[in-house]
């Protein structure tokens, strides 16, 4: 898997920062307030892992599965929502956990659709984001890092369900994916 790595953005070391900083500031936003962070799988998982436990206030933990890439490595447009939250959503504060903000369609249609369940509010909470793949109207309330217009894996990003699994977040080389 490394050697299909052209570049890495973010260590190990990197993105475990990244995310203890975030979760220092989402614990102060929130302190007091009935929190559900709710993971967007599959990408969302390992982030949301290191995000929750730099949390330092009560959450709950729901996941949600949606689609939009399938085995390509750009979005398809549509949005499959796979699975929807357990824990009741109404009256209380929303926090979507999402791995990368590309075109932004997914979370352009989860958001309201969270807000339509009677959450007190939803933000949304990026480990990465690519302003340059923007379609949608949609910002991150939270973000860790902006990134260029680079096909990224790594840290629970995938290409065809490969390459979750490296602790990095590196740029897969072009001739995989094309």
């Amino acid at each position: 898997m490394n050697n299909d790595i052209e570049k890495i953005l973010f260590t190990e070391s990197e993105l475990k920062s990244i995310a203890e900083s975030m979760g220092r500031q989402i614990s102060a936003d929130y302190c007091g307030k009935d929190l559900i962070l709710l993971c967007i799988m599959k990408g969302s998982l390992v982030f949301t892992a290191d995000l929750m436990r730099a949390i330092t206030i009560p959450i709950t933990l729901d996941f949600m599965q949606t689609s939009s890439y399938g085995s390509s490595s750009f979005s398809s447009g549509s949005i499959d929502i796979k699975y929807n939250p357990q824990e009741k959503i109404k009256n209380r504060h929303v926090l979507i956990v999402e791995d990368i903000i590309d075109s932004g369609n997914t979370l352009s249609r989860l958001k309201p659709f969270l807000e339509n369940l009677g959450a007190a509010d939803v933000k949304i909470c990026a480990l990465l984001d690519k302003p340059s793949r923007r379609i949608a109207e949609i910002k991150a309330d939270y973000i860790g890092r902006r990134i260029p217009d680079e096909f990224v894996v790594g840290y629970g990003l995938d290409y065809a369900e490969k390459y979750r699994n490296l602790p990095y977040i590196g740029i897969l080389k072009r001739e995989i994916y094309q």
